[in-house]
């Protein structure tokens, strides 16, 4: 695969897209930003994730996030899903790809739950912040969020990188925010889970508990490699890369090389 910041069709929306190539024959990794993110909000780590573990890596943003196509309609508590059963696959499949490893953070992470879980053919999952059901934290970070955004500070940082940081703001968050989303909960996906898994989890995350990775231990199949890290929120990629990408290039030489 060549390095390139492309499109690709996917059921009329139009999906921004970046490879990163090392030439390796090697399971690529695929990148699930989480809600608020994008291809550019990534920055550089996946570059340095790509040299490290000398992978390929296949970054993209989501309908309504970044340069992609703008959402239609609002989104509906069901968006994870859809992406994981309907925008995922496709998306894999137009790149000819027979097999990867998937990365995701919070969002991210859970819509790699549910693609494993589903069926879906995955050699490993590297989990940060996952969220399998929704906590009263997970709530109240969100409405903080709301806040921000309000004040204009959360939407002027943001704005670098959404072509419509209003729609991709909004659509996360009262999604979130939505009666129907306290039911969430993709605990039931777990249990068909059977492959490497590593967890990662800052101990300061103002969105979510340890009972996330508690329940993801109780319920998969095989036993996760788990990383709890002290004095670090919602966000451990971008808190500390250095050690993230060590810990990720251990993971991956030990369980699949």
């Amino acid at each position: 695969m060549d390095e390139d910041d492309d499109f690709i069709y996917i059921n009329g929306f139009k999906i921004e897209i970046k490879v990163i190539s090392q030439n390796s024959n090697l399971e690529p990794i695929i990148f699930l930003h989480e809600g608020l993110g994008s291809v550019s909000l990534w920055k550089d780590f996946p570059l340095k994730v790509s040299k490290a573990t000398n992978r390929d890596v296949i970054l993209y943003s989501r309908i309504g996030m970044g340069k992609s196509s703008p959402i239609r309609e609002n989104r509906k508590s069901t968006y994870m899903h859809d992406e994981a059963n309907i925008y995922l696959p496709q998306i894999i499949k137009s790149l000819h790809l027979a097999e990867v490893i998937v990365f995701g953070p919070s969002d991210g992470a859970s819509i790699a739950l549910i693609y494993a879980g589903s069926g879906f053919k995955v050699k490993s999952l590297i989990l940060e912040a996952p969220h399998v059901f929704v906590e009263d934290i997970s709530i109240k970070g969100i409405e903080y969020a709301k806040k921000m955004w309000h004040s204009n500070d959360l939407k002027n940082k943001l704005s670098k990188y959404h072509k419509d940081v209003s729609g991709a703001f909004n659509g996360w968050c009262n999604a979130w925010l939505s009666k129907e989303f306290r039911k969430w909960n993709i605990e039931s996906y777990l249990k068909n889970i059977n492959l490497p898994i590593m967890l990662i989890q800052g101990l300061n995350d103002e969105y979510g508990t340890l009972k996330q990775l508690d329940s993801i231990d109780k319920n998969v199949i095989n036993k996760t490699y788990r990383i709890e890290i002290e004095d670090c929120g919602h966000s451990p990629h971008t808190q500390y890369p250095k050690e993230i990408i060590n810990k990720i290039k251990y993971f991956l030489s030990y369980n699949l090389n």
